[in-house]
Parts: C-alpha cells; sequence; structure tokens
C-alpha cells in the first residue's frame, strides 16, 4: 500500500497520507491509532470470505457509529486505498464511500477504481440507478464483477492483525466459535492448522529469538490434549530433561512476544500491529525495529505498527518518512508525516533524541495532575 485516505471516519475528518514499506503510527491516548488501523480492517472485512459492506459496517455499530463527531450531520464516510510499488505507486486506486439509507442500511454513495489514473469502474452507474438495491454491496466484494480488479481484492485479503490478549490463549474455551482471531481466541487453533514442517520450522525460529527474552527455554512444541491445542515450553530445570510449562503459565509478556513473532511469520501481506511494545521489557522492544527490518529484507512484508514506546523510537534506523503523528483536536484528528514538520527537524539538527521529541508532542495535555487524583 502506498497510500491511504479516510474521510468523516471515527477520529477524522480528513486524513490523506502516503505510507512507506514500514510505518509508525505515534499519537496520545484515543488520538485515533487503532482507529486508523481499523480503516484497513475494515476493507479486508469488505472482501473476506463471509463478510463483505453490510457485515463489516454492522461489526462496527452501524454507519452513526463509524462517522467522525467533528463530521457535519449526514455526512458520507469515506476510505480509499492505493496500491503500487516504487516504480508505479499507483497501480490501483480503489475508494468506497458511504453513507445510510432511511432504514439505516450501509448504501454505497460512490465506488471508484482507477488502475494507473484510468477509471475501471465508477459507481453508481446506470444499472445502479434503476434498481437501488444494488448499492447495497461493493462490486470489490462480488466475484462475478470484480474480474477486472480482482487484484485488489486479493491484496486486501491478505492484510493480517494480530494483537495477543493473553487471558484468551489461555482461557481452555478459546476457540469454540472463533476462527482467524484477531486477539488470540484461537491463536494456537492457528498454529496447529500450519503445515507440520512449517509449524516446526518456525516453532524453532520463536524459540531461538525468545532465548534473548526468556534465557532458561530450551524448547517450543505444540500438543492436544483431549482435542484442545496447548503450546508447551521446556525449561531449564534442575532435572536433566529440564520443565515442561503450557501456555497457562507463560507471563503474558512471553505469549505476546511469541504471537508478535508467529505473525511476522505468518503470511505474505501488510501485517498491522498494534502496540507490540505490551508486557515487554524495554531491552526487548529495542530490538524489535531491527527485528522487523530482518523479516522485511527477506519479505518485503509491509508493517503499519502504533506505538507510544521511546524505546522502540529509539532505534536509529527508523527515518522521518516512516513516521505517522496524530495530532486531535475538537475538528478532530490530524495525521502528519514527522518529516514534513520543519520543528522536529530543526530539535534533531540541534542533537535532541527522536523519542525525546515525539513523547513531548504526543504527551497528553496537563498529565501532571493526574498526580493530584485521590488527593482531595
Amino acid at each position: 500500500m502506498t497510500g491511504f485516505k479516510l474521510e468523516n471516519w471515527k477520529n477524522f475528518q480528513k486524513a490523506d497520507v502516503e505510507l512507506q514499506r514500514r510505518v509508525f503510527l505515534i499519537g496520545p491516548n484515543a488520538s485515533g491509532k487503532s482507529n486508523f488501523i481499523d480503516g484497513l480492517r475494515f476493507l479486508n472485512d469488505v472482501v473476506s470470505v463471509g463478510g463483505g459492506l453490510q457485515s463489516a459496517v454492522k461489526e462496527r455499530g452501524g454507519v452513526s457509529r463509524l462517522r467522525c463527531l467533528a463530521a457535519r450531520r449526514y455526512s458520507d464516510l469515506t476510505v480509499a486505498v492505493t496500491i503500487g510499488t516504487d516504480e508505479v505507486p499507483d497501480e490501483w486506486h480503489y475508494e468506497l464511500t458511504f453513507n445510510q439509507d432511511s432504514q439505516r442500511h450501509p448504501e454505497i454513495r460512490r465506488e471508484l477504481v482507477t488502475k494507473r489514473g484510468r477509471v475501471v469502474i465508477d459507481r453508481p452507474d446506470q444499472d445502479d440507478r434503476s434498481d437501488p438495491e444494488r448499492l447495497s454491496q461493493t462490486y470489490l466484494e462480488q466475484v462475478n464483477v470484480n474480474k477486472e480488479f480482482r487484484e485488489i481484492a486479493d491484496f486486501l485479503r491478505t492484510l493480517r492483525y494480530l494483537h495477543i490478549v493473553p487471558q484468551l490463549v489461555r482461557d481452555p474455551e478459546r476457540s469454540v466459535g472463533v476462527f482467524e482471531d484477531p486477539f488470540g481466541g484461537d491463536f494456537l487453533e492457528q498454529i496447529a492448522r500450519t503445515p507440520l514442517t512449517t509449524q516446526r520450522a518456525r516453532l524453532k525460529r520463536i524459540t531461538a529469538a525468545l532465548k534473548v527474552a526468556v534465557p532458561q527455554l530450551l524448547e517450543l512444541e505444540l500438543s492436544r490434549d483431549e482435542g484442545t491445542a496447548h503450546l508447551r515450553g521446556r525449561y531449564e530445570h534442575w532435572r536433566p530433561q529440564g520443565a515442561w510449562q503450557s501456555e497457562n503459565q507463560f507471563s503474558d509478556g512471553t505469549l505476546r512476544l511469541i504471537g508478535l513473532l508467529w505473525s511476522v511469520l505468518d503470511g505474505s501481506g501488510p501485517l498491522l500491529l498494534e502496540e507490540p511494545e505490551l508486557s515487554l521489557h524495554p531491552e526487548v522492544v529495542r530490538f524489535l525495529p531491527q527485528l522487523f527490518a530482518r523479516v522485511q529484507q527477506r519479505s518485503q512484508r509491509q508493517m503499519i505498527i502504533s506505538t507510544h514506546s521511546p524505546e522502540l523510537l529509539a532505534d536509529e534506523g527508523i527515518g522521518l518518512d516512516e513516521l505517522l503523528l496524530l495530532n486531535p483536536d475538537a475538528e478532530g484528528t490530524e495525521v502528519q508525516l514527522a518529516g514534513s514538520r520543519h520543528d522536529i527537524r530543526g530539535l534533531m539538527d540541534s542533537g535532541i533524541p527522536l523519542p525525546q521529541i515525539l513523547v513531548a508532542r504526543t504527551r497528553p495535555r496537563d498529565v501532571e495532575q493526574m498526580a493530584l487524583f485521590g488527593s482531595g
């Protein structure tokens, strides 16, 4: 993805940004980092098997819940993505504008597809005007009409989002009725569904990486107990064969790190990560950008990462063109490329570390007032 646009979507009245191979989203709490990522997940839900526009909007509470609070009443919503390469950054452009009908069902106001600037699809067309019911579905989600631009749907289907919640992984009923749960409800089943040779190779690589953070870990393996998948780890112990622990004994940080490492190895499409630093030691977090860079050297996989972590941002390999700053105000959140900010460049030229500059700009206003809680 080389570009992404949102209009009247949750926190954003308007955001239109270029995307690099690796992107870091930086902003205060509630500035819209998760909602920015959710715009991409929305397009993935539209093209997913069993998904579609109606399902994707319903899952998010309806059009009214999606509309930016700063938007004018009844404003249309737009989500758009540009797909290309360094040589041809606008190979494809897909733009979806929608609202709701009198029954509060999602209704397409415009669906636009271009290839290298040439219009392929521009709806509503004459058939849509004669049969408005057609505007309840995108062409993108319909295999009988998207042949000319199915490449877009295939690409969006490869988007991968995983934000492990350790409590869900530990829950023995975690996988009942869920499939590809981004929060880890069926994470161990996802591992179990992976072909055995690939599964073992990945777990071996993950074990090697984990030993940096968990030095006592010797081995990881998947097992089953009465049909339920479990992840076991063998640790150094006074017993010659070591001691085995299952996932319900792993720390939150170990489970999150396993999930993170598995996700970067699983798939080839864009990977969406929210605050990968959670529950991890700062010294482990410090090396995550290098880990991401090595994965990208091998797979060219795009990564979009939200973070609050100064340790993660301390990596000298992070460029200003990879940093998107989210600045909330009364009219919605503004998204800026850090490289476009002359003040940031000036402070860096004066020798101030980048994390210090960014943290100061994402620091909640009057945060020191929290220290007064309970004093009255």
